[in-house]
């Protein structure tokens, strides 16, 4: 359980300490797979795609992501977003078109390349997994007052997009 902090009672870079903190607890806690073995735990896993390791989900939910900006992706640049190498992205690509989770479309103005779509297997998928995570998060806030939920439903997206924007302008500068 989390220390109870008063962020309105400390100095702004005690708040950033905080958050940077929490930061690297909650990667720590999904390096560890924690979500993956809760689901093991809970019969999430008893499918044929519940046997595909995480990084196929992963995978998935980027092409989501990307097709909810409108956009498509390629293997190489779902491999920069996943941030693997060209093999590995390649491979977890073929365990997804494997299970039909997700299909080749080519490209109609470049034929050289080809683009991920979800399948209608992909997307029931996804939101299955997208259930369950939100089963977790919900269980993890069950008992927080409505408005501590809401302000982090709030500040949460915001802070992912500007550290987003931070850590994508410094690779502007590699």
């Amino acid at each position: 359980m989390a220390d109870k902090v008063t962020p309105d009672k400390i100095t702004p870079d005690e708040q950033v300490a905080a958050i940077e903190g929490a930061m690297v607890a909650l990667r720590r806690t999904q390096r560890r797979r924690a979500l993956a073995r809760l689901s093991e735990r809970a019969g999430e896993r008893d499918s044929p795609t519940g046997q595909l390791p995480d990084s196929v989900f992963e995978l998935l939910d980027a092409v989501a992501a990307a097709a909810g900006r409108g956009e498509t992706l390629t293997v190489s640049e779902a491999a920069t977003l996943l941030d693997v190498d060209q093999p590995r992205a390649s491979r977890l690509t073929a365990l997804a078109l494997e299970a039909a989770l997700l299909r080749r479309r080519a490209d109609q103005r470049d034929g050289r390349r080809s683009l991920l779509v979800l399948t209608e297997d992909g997307e029931a998928a996804l939101r299955g997994i997208q259930q369950f995570r939100r089963g977790v998060v919900a269980t993890a806030t069950r008992d927080w007052p409505a408005a501590d939920r809401a302000a982090l439903a709030r500040l949460l997206p915001r802070l992912v997009a500007d550290f987003a924007a931070v850590a994508d302008a410094g690779r502007d500068e590699e």
